[in-house]
């Protein structure tokens, strides 16, 4: 954790120093990637496809002299070298998914070479869940993206677990193939009953069932904060 830097502010500062460990281009989403498990260099590239492979290693290099992440040799059948979150980098998770939150609020509708992972779609329903609004719901949901990519998440009295693939037996399977249209829906910015009557988004359930999902998963338009710095 003590690597020198090369591209140091020069301050005293832990906000100067976190950036100087996870603030250099793809670094935080290379952290992203590895959140839900470890990977192969392979599987990082192919979640980062616009990344040119001398970055991606020189990410991953920098990454491991710090201590946020570390290598190891898996050992099932043909595994391999496998990249993995330390108990230093994994203390980034909650950060990530405020990070993911806050973010999300600016997203508008994706260009047209803008992609859209499994990692990210997941963390995604983590980042946007409100536990509060969850308390004595269950309830499953299915997110159809395209025929290869669904996920889908399940709902127990204020926890939710996501994960990859089809749920049989889902009270709501959303497609959603249509630009923004889920995100305008979690984000308020379009009603469940307007999104299935103007076709942006196509289910198998009740119309009920995904304005519960918008409850659930919601993307606040203004700042929603009960804690912070006082300024005197």
């Amino acid at each position: 954790m003590t690597a020198p830097h090369t591209r140091a502010y020069g301050q005293y500062c832990g906000v100067a120093r976190a950036l100087e460990i996870v603030g250099e281009r793809w670094s935080l989403l290379i952290i992203r990637d590895l959140v839900l498990g470890a990977k192969r260099y392979d599987e990082l590239q192919t979640g980062l496809p616009k990344i040119p492979p001398s970055i991606l290693s020189a990410r991953l290099n920098e990454l491991e002299a710090t201590g946020v992440i570390r290598r190891r040799v898996r050992a099932e059948l043909d595994a391999g070298l496998v990249y993995e979150l330390t108990q230093y980098g994994s203390e980034l998770d909650q950060i990530l998914l405020d990070l993911g939150l806050w973010g999300a609020r600016s997203l508008q509708t994706p260009a047209a070479d803008d992609v859209v992972i499994l990692d990210s779609a997941i963390l995604s329903l983590y980042s946007t869940f409100r536990a509060e609004r969850a308390e004595g719901v269950q309830v499953t949901f299915e997110i159809r993206y395209d025929d290869r990519m669904i996920v889908h998440a399940l709902v127990e009295d204020g926890v939710v677990k996501v994960g990859e693939g089809r749920f049989p037996g889902a009270e709501l399977v959303i497609k959603a193939t249509h630009g923004s249209a889920l995100l305008d829906v979690m984000s308020g910015r379009l009603s469940a009953a307007e999104a299935v009557r103007a076709g942006k988004l196509t289910i198998d359930g009740d119309v009920t069932d995904l304005e519960l999902f918008a409850q659930l998963f919601h993307v606040p338009s203004a700042p929603e904060r009960t804690t912070g710095i006082v300024v005197r």
